[in-house]
């Protein structure tokens, strides 16, 4: 699906494109060491993991964000034959560039994506949202292969592919108990954990730390951390800021990230305002219609991102619940909406925060952008 690119952010996709492309012949990657002097990796919004550089090799240490008391995880990530005799307790080797993984998320491979690094991909889950023309063609020659989903993965499928790592989420019940007897490393990829959109897709400088595009990684993050902070400085003097909405009913529950989450500082950074603006949580939360309710007498908007097969409308809308027709930003045709069965959402939402937030300026303060402004992902239900 091709989509319509206004003029103030024409330079921004587009730059996106071209830095987001290979630079040299595939499985060349360079030496993932060279960022100790030059280009090192040093992240500065994402919290989730943090690197420091020795004689020996490049020490990686990754924990929960949310949880400080959570368990922590420690790679020693070295050249191609340089394990040194003496590995820091706790820590696990690696040798990178690694040339096999196997991605379980698509916010994991939106991050090999990016960096043009598909051909290191060996094993992909569930491909029922899957866009990526390159990846499609890797599954259809079979150089990449569908291992299920997390929870539920051939782990026989996995140890066929012979990977070098295994990206997981380690606080989500992933099924890893198979794995872990297994002499593959086991790493975490925690993007999904932050609380900020610009420390989520600086998770790609921790993909280029495992391709050996450390220097590559970091200039594309620093590409879209200007472009995200230009456009959030758009917004920094609106006079209005309203009040956002977001998520659906599922099994009785409605599931929303907290007021310190993820979500809720992206509509802020918008010129918006979280529908749970004194809510400490940076996780998620589950409540029932009738908190949402008492909360969201004044939210003018109500985000969905749902997989609908046909056309999403108010009727469907009202249709699942009819409570929903209560709700102020029904009542004021306020949805904001994603289809993922027709745009590649969580495939390139996390390393393309900026486009995300230009939609949702397009969206509260649409005067801030051209008038052509075509949205990417978000648009309001007509």
């Amino acid at each position: 699906m091709r989509y319509a690119i206004p003029k103030l952010l024409l330079v921004l996709v587009l730059t996106l494109a071209v830095s987001c492309r290979g630079t040299g012949p595939k499985g060349q990657g360079g030496d993932a060491l060279s960022g100790a002097k030059a280009g090192a990796v040093v992240p500065a919004y994402a919290a989730g993991f943090r690197v420091s550089y020795t004689d020996d090799g490049c020490l990686v240490d990754i924990q929960d964000p949310l949880r400080e008391e959570s368990q922590s995880f420690h790679y020693l990530l070295v050249p191609h034959g340089k394990i040194p005799a003496r590995v820091p307790e706790g820590y696990t080797p690696i040798e990178v560039p690694v040339q096999r993984l196997v991605c379980m998320t698509s916010l994991q491979l939106s991050n090999f994506i990016c960096l043009d690094e598909l051909d290191r991909v060996v094993g992909i889950t569930s491909t029922r949202h899957l866009f990526n023309p390159g990846m499609k063609e890797r599954l259809a020659d079979g150089r990449t292969q569908k291992i299920g989903i997390e929870g539920n993965f051939d782990s026989e499928v996995i140890l066929a592919l012979n990977p070098d790592v295994i990206l997981i989420s380690p606080f989500k019940r992933g099924g890893y108990e198979a794995l872990r007897g297994v002499d593959i490393p086991l790493v975490p990829h925690l993007g999904y954990k932050e609380m900020t959109p610009l420390g989520q897709a600086e998770w790609i400088k921790f993909a280029g730390l495992l391709t050996g595009e450390e220097e590559k990684a970091n200039r594309i993050f620093a590409e879209i951390e200007k472009r995200y902070n230009d456009l959030k400085a758009l917004t920094e003097n609106v006079a209005e800021r309203p009040v956002v909405l977001s998520g659906e009913l599922h099994g009785g529950n409605w599931y929303v990230g907290g007021g310190r989450s993820f979500l809720a500082q992206i509509f802020r950074d918008a010129g918006g305002e979280y529908f749970l603006p004194e809510d400490q949580n940076s996780g998620g939360l589950n409540l029932d219609f009738e908190t949402v309710y008492s909360q969201t007498a004044d939210a003018r908007y109500w985000r969905i991102v749902n997989s609908y097969n046909g056309t999403f409308s108010y009727d469907a809308l009202k249709a699942e619940d009819a409570r929903y027709a209560d709700l102020g930003a029904f009542k004021n045709k306020g949805v904001i909406y994603c289809n993922m069965r027709e745009k590649p959402f969580y495939e390139n939402m996390p390393v393309q925060p900026d486009v995300v937030l230009a939609d949702l300026i397009h969206i509260f303060h649409p005067e801030l952008l051209p008038a052509d402004y075509q949205p990417v992902y978000y648009e309001l239900l007509p």
